[in-house]
């Protein structure tokens, strides 16, 4: 158990490093500001990280007392809007920082104490490993925060790598034919992501690589956002109340020229990166202006995990190996997407890259449970997000922890969010 012990420590401290350096490079009028009413204050974010610690690993797995059960509906997701929490009597930054803190040192006294077996919550670390994606889903929602926050920029990152090698084929065609999607085997697996299930896929095409900066630039310029064939109806509907022109945080300075503002910093939109910040209606309808359409989710994790010389579903395209700085480009070890036909080495067989990390793909899939899905730990993680108005996101982005990032991991968000680090790439019938 020693292995697994620590392995579950590095996640978890991994996990508020970064934390404590999405809250700790700002001041304290930055933490308890809201940014945008989409988006908590980071602080709240802090102080929810440190309560659902609490719950499950201090109370429910150690079975120690509570260390403050008077905060608990406080920072409940769903008993308080994201718009209405800076209303509420939240911890203060300082507060806040020690009572993360203290959760923490009674976490590690916990994860020493396991025997990681009993109970299915605590079998295989679990319920460690749940928190750990818990806080890196925080971090990532808090790393969207600062990417809306105005003011000079406070993040720094290396830059992202440049050696990209060519892209000989635009798609290619994944054959009809049945693979397991989900998983019943990842012990850290969440439980939207299971059980496993045989489904079958008509033939089709997929694009090697996101849609770039540069691929859509030309459908702006080819009148995209002024043509309403290219639309549905609530797309459209949607473009012309908010006036969509373009993905969000971009410019024009009215010369031909697209500038974009990335976390604090105004610089030209780079062309070769894949496009960021477009919704789910921004992404139909270019796929409609290329005379294509989105993959579906099914789609998207065949060409992700399916080996066509065995026929067997791996973790990511690669195989089974956890992800490394050749193969993806996760974690905000840089602050934006590699430009596409980057990391060949995590090319699956069929030579799709970058399907897992840089970019968030949106599918034409909403967001449902499989076939003899079981809510676990509780229902609030996915049961009750099922039937509504949300699609689909596959593959992680360059702010996407690895611990909450593999072939089977289910993203979902409603069709007109721009503010996460969401792309998307094409597919068609063939």
């Amino acid at each position: 158990m020693t292995g697994l012990r620590e392995t579950l420590e590095s996640a978890l401290l991994r996990a508020r490093r970064r934390s404590d350096a999405l809250t700790g490079c700002v001041d304290e009028a930055d933490l308890v500001a809201q940014h945008s009413p989409l988006m908590s204050p980071l602080v709240w974010d802090l102080a929810h990280i440190g309560n659902q610690e609490e719950l499950w690993l201090v109370r429910d797995v150690g079975g120690r007392d509570p260390v403050r059960r008077d905060i608990d509906e406080l920072y409940d997701a769903f008993k308080h809007s994201r718009s209405s929490r800076p209303a509420l009597p939240l911890l203060g930054p300082s507060e806040a920082r020690r009572y993360v803190g203290e959760v923490r040192e009674k976490t590690w006294d916990v994860l020493d104490a396991s025997k990681f077996r009993g109970r299915r919550l605590e079998s295989n670390g679990f319920a460690f490993a749940m928190i750990a994606q818990h806080e890196q889903q925080h971090d990532e929602t808090m790393l969207a925060t600062h990417q809306l926050r105005a003011g000079p920029p406070v993040l720094t990152a290396p830059p992202v790598p440049v050696a990209v090698a060519p892209v000989t084929e635009r798609e290619v065609v994944i054959p009809a034919g049945e693979f397991v999607m989900g998983t019943t085997e990842d012990p850290w697996a969440l439980d939207n992501e299971r059980p496993a299930h045989r489904v079958y896929v008509g033939a089709f095409a997929i694009d090697t690589v996101p849609v770039s900066n540069a691929d859509y630039m030309r459908f702006i310029d080819d009148g995209g956002y002024r043509r309403q064939e290219l639309w549905s109806e609530r797309g459209w509907q949607h473009r012309v109340e908010r006036r969509l022109e373009s993905p969000q945080f971009w410019t024009t300075d009215g010369g031909g020229h697209w500038w974009r503002r990335r976390f604090g910093v105004l610089e030209p939109v780079p062309p070769d990166e894949p496009v960021m910040h477009v919704c789910w209606f921004e992404a139909q309808a270019y796929a409609r202006w290329a005379d294509k359409r989105l993959p579906t989710e099914a789609e998207w994790e065949k060409a992700a995990r399916w080996h066509p010389a065995s026929g067997r579903s791996r973790r990511f395209p690669w195989g089974d190996d956890e992800p490394d700085h050749t193969r993806a480009n996760l974690g905000q070890r840089h602050l934006g997407p590699a430009p596409v036909g980057s990391y060949p080495e995590g090319a699956s067989p069929s030579g799709v890259r970058q399907l897992i990390g840089d970019v968030w793909e949106w599918t034409s899939s909403p967001f449902a449970g499989y076939p003899g899905f079981e809510a676990f730990p509780y229902r609030e993680y996915s049961e009750v997000f099922f039937g509504g108005d949300y699609r689909v996101l596959r593959g992680g982005s360059f702010g996407t922890d690895q611990v909450a990032c593999r072939g089977t991991f289910r993203n979902w968000d409603h069709p007109i969010r721009r503010q996460i680090f969401a792309g998307f790439r094409c597919a068609r019938d063939v």
